[in-house]
């Protein structure tokens, strides 16, 4: 049924429980995971490219090692946009998301809110 899951992350702790989920429903349905780090260029105090780099190897491994084939995927934009048009691109049939991050608030609302709106395909928001 889902033969292509895309994982936002992020270094909050909702994402690093979000995995969980996005493990989970991979593996049930034997599916390619993405795993996709969203960099805003306008925000360089939120973006350590050390952490990051070391977030998606740790996300790699973890996925991994739980024998789920795991692609990482690094853009830079604004969240909501880039994570849509990944979904777009890759044509995933599943985003799943947790409902806050580090860069999830902005001045126009959440990035969960703004990629329920826009994405191609359903989304999985996890709380």
């Amino acid at each position: 049924m889902f033969e292509t899951v895309l994982f936002p992350i992020d270094q909050s702790r909702e994402a690093v429980e979000t995995a969980s989920k996005a493990l989970e429903l991979a593996r049930s349905h034997n599916s390619r995971l993405v795993v996709l780090s969203v960099v805003q260029p306008e925000r360089p105090e939120m973006h350590d490219p050390e952490a990051v780099a070391l977030l998606l190897a740790e996300a790699r491994s973890r996925f991994e090692q739980a024998g789920v084939v795991c692609e990482v995927v690094e853009r830079e934009g604004k969240p909501a946009f880039v994570i849509c048009d990944v979904a777009d691109e890759l044509n995933v049939d599943v985003i799943v998301m947790g409902t806050r991050g580090v860069n999830l608030q902005a001045e126009s609302g959440s990035t969960a809110s703004r990629v329920i709106q826009l994405a191609p395909c359903p989304v999985l928001v996890v709380p």
